[in-house]
């Protein structure tokens, strides 16, 4: 006769086994798939590079002493935001004369690795890197200043492959640097390269070869999208010279919209608002437009459904991207052929209509979630606004760093922040 307790010893270590083996699965899947919502901030402006994060539950109001600061690290010169997948803190620092791709814990603060991908980069706007990583399936892509498309190794740091994009083309890089933030989509990683016949290009993830590349525009200093507009996925492109949607594996032109503005600064990432629109807009008295799409034989057709430009625009968005909430668009206004003085407004999406504006807000950069603003500024204060069309009403505000244009990365009630001396975490759950 077999003993039941000796079955059920041997059910208890099967279970046992298959329940180490899904652990390690599900450890494995947090590296190689860093690009799931849920758990991660993996790019520029998040999830759905909008700017929006789903997380409730944050705070509305600092203690009498300030945010709570997790860690506070040394970090370097750039301009690069920060990625995260959960465990790792990714972004981009000029370190020991290199443009090097920086990993720390996200957790603790400490360093994991660093890698070292291009010699220092300078010009007249700035030192060091400008783009935000972009993690993806166990990868980290990196686009360095001069336009060095690096794929990383996600735990370790190891180069997997790199390609010098601008100089391949036969090009030079934009004026004031490249500063396109890679996009994954399924295996291809594109960026803008601005160069005549090579204005975006897309590589393998895998293997680093050139799958297309199409368009003759500069470049611009925006970064790619996926967007889903008029019933199509689409890769989102805002140029130098016009904003373009293109068809993903092939790069094949849906649509385009020309857009020029001085110096080929069409800096934020374009905005799909409904099903069928994308707001676009540049700074230095440009303006914005709210783009209609509609099919048009294989392709589609771009209208204007209202456009507000010159010195009376509603929203012109010097490098920092609105965010769409609730029908509203939020977002910093720059006034002025030098973006001197920026507003922070609240439009009516619909209509265009201004909402309201708070006068002289100042230069900063912005994210939302909870149903509020979260807001990095130029003196290194941390904002915290009501995301409101009734009013601007601002909640709290406290210095944590020197003062930076990158906008917040946020994941697991943390924000994590950084300018050109330190990268500082700081918890702001409830």
């Amino acid at each position: 006769m077999r003993n039941p307790t000796a079955d059920r010893g041997i059910d208890v270590r099967r279970i046992f086994g298959l329940l180490l083996i899904a652990a390690a699965v599900l450890s494995l899947c947090s590296d190689t798939r860093a690009d799931d919502a849920t758990n991660s901030w993996p790019q520029l402006l998040g999830p759905n590079r909008n700017g929006i994060s789903t997380e409730t539950g944050l705070i509305d109001r600092f203690v009498s002493d300030g945010p709570k600061i997790v860690w506070r690290v040394p970090g370097g010169v750039g301009k690069s935001g920060i990625a995260l997948d959960g465990k790792r803190a990714i972004t981009m620092v000029e370190r020991g004369g290199k443009q090097t791709v920086l990993a720390l814990d996200a957790a603790s603060g400490k360093k994991l690795w660093q890698t070292p991908v291009a010699p220092a980069y300078r010009n007249s706007m700035g030192a060091g890197p400008r783009a935000t990583p972009t993690i993806a399936s166990g990868s980290v892509y990196a686009f360095t200043g001069e336009g060095i498309l690096v794929a990383l190794d996600q735990v370790t740091g190891k180069i997997r492959w790199q390609h010098n994009v601008v100089r391949d083309a036969g090009g030079k890089p934009a004026e004031y640097g490249m500063a396109c933030s890679p996009l994954v989509v399924g295996k291809l990683v594109i960026v803008t390269a601005g160069v005549k016949g090579a204005s975006i290009v897309a590589y393998d993830t895998a293997k680093g070869t050139l799958v297309w590349k199409r368009g003759d525009d500069p470049a611009g200093y925006s970064s790619p999208a996926l967007r889903t507009v008029a019933g199509r996925e689409q890769v989102v492109v805002f140029t130098g010279a016009a904003a373009v949607g293109l068809v993903p594996k092939t790069g094949s032109q849906l649509w385009r919209y020309a857009f020029k503005t001085d110096y080929n600064c069409n800096i934020a990432t374009p905005i799909a608002v409904g099903k069928s629109r994308l707001f676009i807009s540049s700074g230095e008295n440009h303006g914005s437009v709210m783009l209609q799409l509609k099919p048009s034989g294989d392709g589609l057709e771009a209208t204007e459904a209202w456009k507000s430009l010159g010195r009376k625009s509603v929203m012109r968005n010097e490098w920092q991207t609105s965010l769409l909430i609730d029908g509203h668009l939020y977002g910093m206004d720059n006034v002025g052929a030098a973006g001197s003085i920026t507003h922070l407004n609240c439009v009516n999406a619909e209509t265009g209509k201004l909402v309201w504006r708070e006068i002289r807000f100042g230069k900063g950069n912005l994210i939302a979630a909870d149903g509020k603003l979260y807001i990095s500024t130029f003196k290194g204060d941390l904002v915290i606004v009501r995301a409101s069309p009734k009013k601007f009403e601002e909640l709290a505000r406290a210095k944590v760093i020197n003062g930076t244009r990158q906008a917040p990365a946020l994941l697991g009630g943390k924000i994590y922040l950084r300018d050109g001396k330190e990268i500082v975490c700081v918890d702001v759950r409830k």
